[in-house]
C-alpha cells in the first residue's frame, strides 16, 4: 500500500473552474484501502475578503480517493502537530503552511502567490 493509516497529509483541492472555492485539508489517515482514505483533520478555505486562508473550527472526518486528479497530496512529517498548522506569508517565499516549529510547506507551487 502506498499510503497507510497514521500518515499525515496536506491536500490541495484543484480548482475546477475560475471562481471555485480554494480549499485545502491537513489531516491524519485513519484507514486506507488502496487510494481510498478516511482522513481526520482540518479544512482551510480561502477568504476573498481577508485575502487569506482561514482554518475552519473543529476536526472533520472525510473520505478522499487520492488517486483522483482533483487533488494534490503531500505527505507531512509524523512529528507535525496538525492542530498547530496555519498559513502565513514569508518574505521572499510567499504563502507557506507551517506549524511554527519547523514544518514548512510552500503553497505557491499549487497556484498563484495569494
Amino acid at each position: 500500500m502506498i499510503i497507510e493509516a497514521g500518515e499525515k497529509i496536506h491536500v490541495v483541492y484543484r480548482s475546477m473552474y475560475e471562481k471555485s472555492t480554494r480549499r485545502h485539508f491537513v489531516g491524519t489517515i485513519l484507514a486506507a484501502e488502496k487510494a481510498l482514505c478516511r482522513v481526520q483533520g482540518y479544512v482551510f478555505v480561502y477568504d476573498d475578503k481577508k485575502t487569506e486562508f482561514v482554518k475552519k473550527d473543529g476536526l472533520r472526518t472525510t473520505i478522499f480517493d487520492l488517486a483522483e486528479s482533483g487533488y494534490v497530496v503531500n505527505i507531512i512529517d509524523p512529528s507535525v502537530e496538525l492542530n498547530d498548522v496555519h498559513y502565513r506569508y514569508m518574505s521572499g517565499e510567499g504563502l507557506m503552511a507551517t506549524d511554527g516549529k519547523g514544518f514548512l510547506l510552500n503553497i505557491n507551487e499549487f497556484g498563484s502567490k495569494s
